[in-house]
């Protein structure tokens, strides 16, 4: 698929999922980001989506849908992967400053040369594994989209939490995973997700924690 069907693609999604615009130089980040991935992803097998037709649904719209619950400030991608959902979020919102940690050197790798590549002063890649990581400053909200449970995930950042917002990115609604919670969970809401081209269900859920 060629580059300018790739960019009609992904405007397309933008547009029936009611994001906020996005202006040229953002659109042009993230079809160079698209591009990064699906050209690292030949060798070094950090996502198992091929296609960069899919990549746009299953990555780039999928991170962009949870944009109306992040708030300003910091916020820490927990085991980002491949940048995701936090290189989505950074170029679609310069305000934010995205810590993207994973304990994968090869990810790491290729995130600081998506930084270099892009020139996203917004993003800082992390190799650390999330329960040693001991940040100087705290978070406005911690986002995942790679924890099996939401107990794991809330135990895996509970050290990082403070006042923070947990934002927790899932397929069907969790209810089994809800009622396994511990009493220092507080669940806000779970909200369904609109992925345009994405024919499965998605939810955020969102938590705080008590110290």
């Amino acid at each position: 698929m060629r580059e300018r069907d790739l960019a009609a693609t992904l405007r397309a999604g933008l547009e029936q999922s009611g994001a906020p615009h996005l202006g040229p130089e953002q659109m042009t980040a993230l079809m160079a980001y698209l591009e990064l991935l699906h050209r690292w992803n030949r060798a070094y097998n950090l996502t198992a989506i091929r296609e960069p037709r899919d990549m746009i649904s299953r990555h780039l719209l999928d991170s962009l849908s949870v944009l109306p619950w992040i708030p300003a400030g910091r916020l820490l991608d927990a085991g980002t992967g491949a940048g995701l959902p936090g290189v989505p979020l950074a170029i679609a919102r310069p305000d934010l400053d995205v810590t993207l940690l994973d304990s994968a050197g090869k990810k790491i790798r290729f995130l600081n040369q998506v930084r270099r590549e892009l020139r996203l002063q917004n993003i800082e890649p992390v190799q650390a594994r999330l329960e040693a990581y001991a940040p100087d400053f705290p978070f406005n909200a911690i986002i995942s989209r790679a924890f099996s449970s939401l107990a794991a995930f809330a135990g895996a950042v509970r050290h990082l939490a403070g006042g923070a917002k947990l934002l927790a990115m899932k397929g069907r609604h969790p209810a089994d995973e809800l009622k396994e919670l511990p009493g220092w969970v507080r669940v806000h809401a779970v909200e369904e997700l609109q992925v345009p081209g994405l024919q499965e269900d998605r939810h955020l859920v969102i938590m705080s924690v008590s110290p």
